[in-house]
């Protein structure tokens, strides 16, 4: 089954840009999503790290499950379509893990800043895998501009110390996973309805993240408060569930391009979320990098022409 036409379509409203009130509406997602790191900080404090991963896409995974059937998305796979998958559910459990397991170790502020590499990564990696996805002077600039502001957490001394500079570089670690993933579903989303590629890799993860969680967490629940409940429930069901149907739906109205220019909010989002609930440091270089993160991401965002051959 292909989805060219659907695709098409949805890439029509990509240069008309948003009604005031979507504009408002899609912000507000980003900033969600900005957030969600803090919440999974809070959730590792009382849940072991498999387990918290294996827990959020388990039920995420029932959720939009059940979502699709209500609403009467595809959900089957056609011959030859769970052999292209394979690769996505693997790539999904490295960075899952990759992100967790950093996440467990650094602040939240920190890891929301280094997540937004994540562009740049996939900015390169489809320079050379990616038909007619060049590299631009303007997107060199941005990059240029974002790494900086990651490499300048490294030295952050102020709110870092080993183990968080080890996390800090997971996470890091996971990015690239990320970015090689988002790659290779760009050279496949045109055979899978994007529920269909959202839902199989979660199904694939989560049982091996659980088994994961039963051998290599020390412990799978330490303790459960409101404010667990709470995280687990914002990245369950806000972010891997409403986050996604929401995204996607934008994403078909208006056009991924005008939507991605609204990108820069999540890092903002993130930091200024992990400051005010978990008291991180708002450092110099915190600052700094927030600053150059989110100008990487509105000029690669901007729109222009000029290639690099």
């Amino acid at each position: 089954m292909s989805f060219k036409n659907r695709s098409n379509n949805a890439n029509t409203g990509q240069e008309t840009g948003l009604p005031p009130g979507a504009a408002i509406y899609t912000a507000f997602i980003c900033m969600l999503f900005g957030a969600n790191t803090v919440a999974i900080k809070i959730s590792l404090l009382g849940l072991g790290i498999f387990t918290t991963a294996s827990l959020r896409f388990a039920i995420a995974s029932v959720a939009i499950c059940c979502w699709a059937r209500a609403t009467g998305k595809p959900l089957a796979l056609g011959s030859g379509q769970l052999v292209k998958l394979i690769p996505v559910g693997v790539l999904f459990f490295f960075q899952l893990t990759f992100f967790y397991l950093g996440q467990s170790k650094t602040t939240a502020s920190h890891g929301t800043l280094i997540t937004n590499a994540l562009p740049f990564v996939i900015m390169v990696l489809a320079h050379f895998f990616i038909p007619d996805e060049t590299i631009t002077w303007k997107k060199i600039t941005g990059m240029i501009l974002g790494f900086s502001g990651v490499l300048l957490l490294f030295s952050d001394q102020v709110s870092l110390d080993n183990d968080a500079l080890h996390g800090d570089l997971i996470i890091l670690m996971a990015v690239m996973f990320w970015g090689c993933n988002a790659v290779y579903i760009k050279k496949i989303i045109h055979d899978f309805h994007p529920v269909q590629i959202t839902i199989y890799p979660m199904i694939m993860a989560s049982p091996v993240l659980f088994i994961c969680a039963l051998f290599l967490d020390s412990e799978m629940v330490k303790f459960v408060n409101t404010s667990v409940l709470g995280a687990m429930f914002y990245q369950t069901f806000v972010t891997a569930s409403f986050g996604f149907v929401t995204w996607n739906t934008m994403i078909r109205r208006y056009g991924a391009t005008v939507l991605h220019s609204f990108i820069f909010i999540m890092p903002v989002s993130g930091v200024f979320f992990g400051v005010m609930l978990l008291k991180e440091p708002l450092t110099p270089n915190l600052i700094l990098a927030i600053i150059l993160v989110t100008t990487g991401l509105i000029v690669i965002n901007k729109n222009g022409k000029r290639t690099i051959k």
